[in-house]
């Protein structure tokens, strides 16, 4: 059964009201895979990574990796060591896993002792790591990343004598390659993207021989100079627009479908939610459905945003709520909607970027928003 049919098929529609959830998240796996192998195409001969940071951005860090193993992937990044610790029971031995923000001091013996590698940002992280690597008498792993202009994690230009000294003077640490951060790859044209590319160069050129992993997301599709031999795609791999104001590439992965609690009429003139910010001009029918910005639906969305039924725009009413929001069913026939029908919040009508658009955010915030209160259906 395809996504779409989610919401149109009768028997799926009798499940979802007899197990009692407010709200369906669905993860098509399937499509996951097939967007793993688009990138991976993107970018070969390099190899393609995945960031699985957030709990794979929301939607289940150890169903998405072991399904992006069994794809091929060997790569799997993550930002904390904590989650790099919930994630390595989920992956064979052979799997890769890096910690981008590197290591707060008194995780080190931790990570090596699961095989995790970190991701060095800084000369306290580096002589932290060594000193680990000293105290066991063996070698340890590692990725060192630069600065390139972002000015968020990386080695900064200043640091970066001091560590080719070290480098020179041996030591315990095996780096597996170098990288760096691309702060506007989803802008295409952006100037920014070219000046870090020069300076990953001559970072490439000052600490030689050493292998390069540079593109995110959108990097991938900014071409090949910026592949390295390791892309690290996220956003991407979800179904997210890698690069704005083009056609999205990937196919969704993330449905979701939220039920109403109640319906009802009401006159002209009647205030509808908090502070009564929005009024009806007209006899109005309302529904009211089990979502809010708890649920990772932003209360920007307010008088903005929309659902959708039947390939119809149900806008949003008034203020949305921690728990709930009214929607304008006026379109819809008057007995299309009753107690525990689902409308569709994220599917074939309506994208991550048009809710984030909606909302004044990106697809990255709604994504990795989505509550847990949703029930999670892997298909």
């Amino acid at each position: 059964m395809d996504m779409d049919g989610l919401i149109r098929d009768d028997g799926r529609s009798k499940t979802a009201r007899a197990s009692g959830a407010s709200g369906y998240l669905t993860i098509d796996l399937a499509a996951l895979a097939r967007n793993y192998d688009k990138l991976s195409g993107e970018v070969a001969p390099a190899r393609a990574a995945a960031v699985v940071k957030a709990d794979a951005y929301g939607l289940g860090a150890g169903h998405i990796a072991a399904k992006l193993y069994a794809q091929g992937c060997r790569d799997f990044f993550v930002a904390q060591f904590v989650e790099a610790v919930r994630l390595r029971p989920h992956l064979p031995g052979n799997a890769l896993i890096f910690v981008l923000n590197g290591l707060q001091p008194g995780n080190e013996a931790g990570c090596a002792q699961q095989g995790i590698i970190p991701v060095i940002n800084s000369l306290d992280q580096w002589q932290q790591w060594s000193g680990m690597a000293q105290a066991l008498g063996r070698r340890l792993p590692a990725v060192l990343q630069f600065d390139t202009g972002m000015s968020r994690l990386g080695l900064p230009p200043e640091e970066r004598p001091a560590l080719s000294d070290a480098l020179r003077a041996g030591g315990m640490i095996d780096v597996l390659f170098i990288m760096s951060h691309l702060a506007s790859a989803d802008e295409a044209d952006c100037e920014q993207n070219v000046s870090q590319h020069a300076e990953m160069t001559r970072i490439a050129q000052e600490f030689s021989g050493f292998d390069l992993c540079f593109a995110n997301s959108g990097g991938i599709f900014l071409g090949g100079d910026y592949h390295g031999v390791l892309a690290r795609p996220g956003i991407a791999l979800y179904g997210g627009a890698p690069t704005a104001g083009v056609t999205n590439p990937m196919e969704p992965v993330v449905r979701l479908d939220v039920a109403v609690v109640q319906t009802r009429t009401v006159p002209a003139g009647a205030r509808v939610g908090y502070s009564g910010t929005h009024v009806t001009t007209t006899e109005t029918r309302l529904a009211t459905i089990a979502a809010g910005y708890a649920d990772g639906l932003p209360r920007s969305l307010s008088g903005k945003g929309a659902v959708y039924c039947d390939g119809v725009r149900l806008p949003i009413v008034g203020r949305v709520s921690m728990d709930s929001i009214t929607v304008d069913i006026t379109g819809l026939p008057a007995d299309r909607l009753a107690l525990g029908d689902l409308v569709e919040v994220l599917g074939s009508n309506q994208t991550l970027e048009d809710i984030a658009q909606d909302a004044g955010t990106i697809s990255y915030e709604i994504l990795t928003g989505l509550g847990d209160r949703y029930e999670r259906q892997y298909r």
